[in-house]
């Protein structure tokens, strides 16, 4: 299938396909003509990358993930690195988290401090 027909099945831009495509995450065939061939599972794997992606995983640690997908949700399985990957992401936004958390502290403190201050 050409780019168009991905996009609209996806509802993903062909934009975006063509960083999917510069990223390693879908591969296309090229036509005689310069046109992008897709096969028809490029949309489970397109629909796979959404859902990594919103599970808030970079397309750099989706290539590496990519490859334990299954199905349209997707459901991971076991290869190599994998654990330690999730891992590794899990343990990163649970960073950014607590270093968000200080942050609110800091900016309510200094909210309560200059509530009864005059405007």
């Amino acid at each position: 299938m050409r780019i168009g027909e991905l996009s609209r099945q996806t509802g993903v831009s062909t934009r975006l396909l063509r960083y999917y495509e510069e990223q390693g995450l879908i591969r296309a065939e090229r036509l005689a003509n310069g046109y992008r061939a897709y096969s028809d599972d490029s949309v489970a794997t397109v629909r796979q990358i959404r859902a990594l992606l919103a599970a808030g995983l970079s397309t750099e640690v989706i290539r590496d993930v990519l490859p334990c997908a299954r199905g349209e949700v997707p459901t991971l399985e076991p290869c190599p690195n994998l654990l330690a990957t999730l891992r590794r992401e899990l343990d990163a936004i649970d960073a950014r988290m607590e270093a968000l958390r200080e942050t609110r502290e800091s900016l309510a403190g200094f909210l309560d401090a200059t509530a009864g201050a005059p405007v």
